[in-house]
């Protein structure tokens, strides 16, 4: 693919810019326990999702109010879990291209602005424009966020390249009408194996 006309770079920030997959499996496996649901079921469908839709997925008879009380409760076991939360392999690379060349970016996540801070903190990472939770109103896969965030850089969608690591992610990419690249070999328009791949693809595209 080619990243010439690129005009911007949205990017996720769990499991994509940030390692954070043992604190949210922490979570969830607590969060399944006190509700009495199978975890391997909870983190087919969690990863990449916002909490509340989670929830309401996996607990059809809560009314609203229940839901996110059960989704606010699963995001507090994660605001102070921060230990071994790191930037991921290569995301100082590509984010020093990126800051280099010029090329705008922003991090859209389905975190709530306290757990983004908090993650993205931990991993040293100081985002342009950050798009959390409270920024839309329906989560991955609708596109809204990553289509708010190019609205606020100025960018076209069609120029624009979305790096997520999950299915939902990719499909709200996708919808929004972006390009797509894709970690843990999932399909993408352009399939990574870390980011610094993309960071020397980039670097060479300039």
């Amino acid at each position: 693919m080619d990243l010439g006309d690129v005009s911007a770079v949205l990017l996720d920030m769990d499991g994509t810019l940030v390692d954070s997959d043992a604190a949210v499996v922490r979570a969830w496996t607590v969060w399944a326990v006190e509700h009495d649901v199978d975890l391997d079921t909870v983190l087919a469908i969690a990863h990449g999702t916002p909490a509340h839709a989670t929830v309401r997925r996996l607990l059809p008879h809560l009314d609203e109010a229940g839901v996110a009380t059960s989704a606010a409760r699963q995001l507090a076991l994660q605001y102070e879990d921060l230990a071994d939360v790191t930037a991921l392999a290569g995301a100082d690379d590509l984010l020093a291209v990126l800051d280099r060349s010029g090329l705008p970016w922003a991090i859209v996540t389905s975190a709530d602005a306290r757990l983004a801070a908090a993650r993205l903190g931990a991993a040293g990472i100081a985002a342009p424009l950050l798009l959390t939770a409270e920024d839309v109103t329906t989560g991955k896969p609708d596109p809204e966020g990553y289509l708010a965030a190019a609205a606020r850089l100025g960018a076209d969608p069609a120029r624009c390249l979305v790096v997520e690591d999950s299915p939902a992610g990719l499909a709200a990419g996708r919808a929004a009408g972006m390009r797509t690249a894709g970690l843990r070999e999932l399909e993408a328009d352009l399939r990574l194996s870390d980011l610094g791949q993309l960071a020397h693809l980039l670097h060479r595209s300039r």
